[in-house]
């Protein structure tokens, strides 16, 4: 029987990827550690942070200002953000400890550093966006740094529709596509097991 590209895919994929390792229905015991937990509650953050700023993009800079509501949710998607960094650290920290690139997951820890990168421009371009005296101040002080490394043509600091676009679709792409990307080298490669004892420490 000759193959075609669907059976070719198919295969590909089995191979790459088991049904075993993409959805598993046991875990090794080690997984039930607290510092398995911050990968998780980051994800959770994001989703947050998302749904919250939907409703912020829906409703606009005048609503997320003036109302009340609206005040409650842009509390919401800023303490979103401070969750959302607070355990990315914690979860890169754990990893970092426990030499997370090991057995071949190297591409899992690079893009989960290139992941926290893109996550602070976010952070930055979300700052700006907030369209307030604090974010205009911001704006004109780093109007210079940008200028100086000669990227001053391509990002423009006070051009709020230029920072909004990237902070409401660009950036939040970019990091949908990386936390895919991670999540499916993660499950392709396990998560990684803790370090082994020393032998004066395993007696």
């Amino acid at each position: 029987m000759s193959k075609n590209w669907t059976r070719s895919t198919r295969e590909w994929i089995n191979r790459t990827i088991p049904m075993e390792h993409l959805l598993p229905d046991t875990m090794p015991k080690y997984v039930h550690s607290y510092v398995y937990l911050f990968g998780i509650l980051t994800l959770a953050a994001f989703v947050w942070l998302i749904i919250t700023g939907c409703v912020l993009v829906i409703f606009g800079p005048d609503w997320w200002h003036v109302s009340p509501v609206g005040h409650f949710f842009n509390s919401m998607h800023f303490w979103s953000v401070q969750a959302f960094f607070f355990f990315m650290v914690l979860h890169l920290w754990a990893q970092y400890l426990m030499s997370a690139w090991r057995g071949g997951r190297h591409f899992t820890w690079i893009g989960g550093w290139l992941l926290f990168l893109v996550s602070i421009l976010g952070a930055f371009t979300g700052y700006l966006s907030q369209n307030n005296f604090d974010s205009q101040w911001i704006a004109v002080q780093g109007k210079d740094a940008i200028n100086s490394t000669g990227l001053g043509g391509f990002a423009n600091l006070l051009n709020f529709g230029q920072m909004y676009g990237l902070h409401i679709f660009l950036i939040p792409l970019a990091i949908f596509v990386l936390i895919a990307v991670h999540l499916f080298l993660v499950r392709k490669h396990g998560v990684v097991e803790p370090l082994p004892l020393r032998e004066e420490e395993a007696d």
